[in-house]
C-alpha cells in the first residue's frame, strides 16, 4: 500500500508528464464544439481515450454524454462531473484552434471541463488503488434549461454517489487559483413570458380602448419593484426583462405586445415562492388597466448551494496546491444545472481561475473569450486531491463528519 502523499507525486508526475496532451485534447474539443444533446462526436472521442486507457465507460440513454467508474466498488462513492456542450454562439477569438463549425464555440469553458475530468480519470487510473470509489460524469446539454443533469440523474447514474464535485471556468480568477465559496455559488434562473391583448385603437382616444403600451410599462417597472419589496434582499433575488415588443405606428395602440425575462434568486427556499408571488403581483398591476394576458411562468434550474463539508473538501484540495491558491469568490446571479445533482446528493461547485493575470479578463459567453491553458492541469491537481484526501475520508468528509482545514 502507498501513502497519500506518494499517490499525489504520482499524479504530479502524470500532469507534468501529459501538460501537452491536455492542450491537445482541450483544442480538439475547442474546434469540434457540439451543442446540447447533439454531443456525439464529443462522447466518442471521451469514450475511446477512457477505453483506450482500461477504463469502462458506459454512454447514457440519451446517446450523448457517458459515465465512467474507477475504484474500489464497495464504500463511499464521490462523484466528478464535467459538461460536455458547446453555445450557439460564433467564435471571434482568431485562434489557430478556433471553432470550425459555424455559428457553434465553447465560449463557455466547457471543453476546458471536458479536459480535465479525463485528464483526472487517466492520472487516477495510473494508480494501483483508490481510497474511495470515482464515478465521472461527462454530462450533455448544461447550457439548455432544465439541464441534461436530469438526464443523468433519471438515468440512475446517481446510484451509490455519497458526495458530488465540479469546477468551472472563471475568467475573473488568475490562473493557478481555484474559488470556493460556502452556501449558494450560482442563482436559481426561471423565465417570465408575459402576452398582453387589446382591442387596439387610435392614441388620440385611450379612454375609449385599453392602453397596451401603457398596462406594458406598469409591469415593466412594477414587477421588479414589487418583487424587491415582498422578497428580502439578502436572498439575492432579481427580475430583469431580456425583450419587450409592442406596435408598429405612433397613432395606433397596439392589440397585441409580448414581454420575456428572467427572474434569479439564491436562496432554494425563495425559489419555490416565486411563481405564485409573480402571479399575484401581474395580476394586481394589470387589473385596473383592462387588459388581458396570458403569463407562462417556466422554471430553469434551482440555486447551487454548496453544504459546509463539500466547501471544506474543496478548500483543502485547492490549499494542496500551494500557499495563495485558495480564493474567494462571490455568488453569480446565472444559472447551472448542477444545481440538480445537489437536489439528490450533497456537494459542491468551485471555480478554476483560467485568467492569464494580464489584459482583459473577457467574460464567459463571449465570442472572444478563450482561457490560460495552465488551469488544465491545475484542475486535474484539485480533482485528484478531492478523491486523494484519505485525511477527509478517515475524518467522515463523505458521510456527516467534519474535515480539518489543515
Amino acid at each position: 500500500m502507498i501513502s497519500a502523499v506518494d499517490k499525489q507525486a504520482r499524479v504530479d508526475k502524470w500532469v507534468e508528464a501529459h501538460t501537452d496532451e491536455l492542450s491537445r485534447w482541450r483544442r480538439h474539443l475547442h474546434a469540434n464544439p457540439e451543442l446540447a444533446f447533439r454531443e456525439y462526436a464529443t462522447t466518442e472521442f471521451v469514450a475511446s481515450t477512457l477505453t483506450d486507457a482500461g477504463l469502462e465507460p458506459v454512454v447514457l440513454p440519451t446517446g450523448t454524454g457517458l459515465t465512467c467508474d474507477l475504484g474500489p466498488t464497495g464504500g463511499p462513492r464521490l462523484a466528478l462531473r464535467a459538461d460536455i456542450d458547446a453555445l450557439p454562439l460564433q467564435e471571434l477569438t482568431g485562434a489557430s484552434y478556433a471553432s470550425t463549425v459555424a455559428g457553434v464555440s465553447h465560449s463557455c469553458g466547457h471543453d476546458a471541463h471536458t479536459t480535465v475530468l479525463l485528464g483526472t480519470a487517466l492520472a487516477l487510473a495510473e494508480l494501483p488503488e483508490l481510497p474511495v470509489g470515482v464515478r465521472l460524469i461527462f454530462q450533455p446539454a448544461e447550457e439548455v434549461m432544465p439541464g441534461g443533469a436530469r438526464r443523468v440523474v433519471e438515468a440512475g447514474r446517481l446510484e451509490g454517489v455519497s458526495r458530488i464535485f465540479a469546477m468551472h471556468c472563471d475568467p475573473r480568477i488568475e490562473v493557478g487559483k481555484v474559488g470556493v465559496r460556502l452556501g449558494a455559488i450560482t442563482s436559481a434562473a426561471d423565465t417570465v413570458q408575459l402576452v398582453l391583448d387589446s382591442p387596439g385603437g387610435h392614441t388620440s382616444r385611450p379612454h375609449l380602448t385599453t392602453d397596451l403600451v401603457y398596462a406594458m410599462g406598469t409591469v415593466i417597472t412594477g414587477l421588479p419593484g414589487m418583487l424587491s419589496r415582498r422578497i428580502d434582499p439578502r436572498t439575492g433575488t432579481v427580475m430583469v426583462w431580456g425583450a419587450v415588443s409592442a406596435g408598429q405606428a405612433a397613432n395606433a395602440i397596439p392589440q397585441t405586445g409580448m414581454m420575456t425575462g428572467t427572474v434569479r434568486t439564491g436562496d432554494h427556499e425563495t425559489w419555490g415562492l416565486l411563481e405564485p408571488l409573480v402571479r399575484e403581483i401581474v395580476d394586481g398591476l394589470l387589473a385596473p388597466t383592462g387588459v388581458s394576458y396570458t403569463l407562462e411562468y417556466r422554471r430553469g434550474v434551482p440555486p447551487v448551494v454548496n453544504d459546509d463539508v463539500s466547501t471544506r473538501m474543496f478548500e483543502d484540495a485547492a490549499r494542496a496546491l500551494g500557499p495563495g491558491a485558495l480564493s474567494d469568490t462571490p455568488q453569480s446571479g446565472g444559472g447551472e444545472d448542477f444545481s440538480w445533482y445537489l437536489e439528490e446528493v450533497p456537494g459542491a461547485m468551485a471555480r478554476l481561475g483560467v485568467w492569464t493575470g494580464r489584459g482583459p479578463q473577457l467574460d464567459i459567453h463571449q465570442p472572444t473569450f478563450d482561457l490560460d491553458e495552465r488551469a488544465l492541469a491545475v484542475g486535474v491537481r484539485v480533482f485528484c486531491n478531492l478523491v486523494l484526501d484519505e485525511r477527509a475520508l478517515a475524518d467522515g468528509g463523505l458521510t456527516d463528519g467534519g474535515v480539518g482545514r489543515g
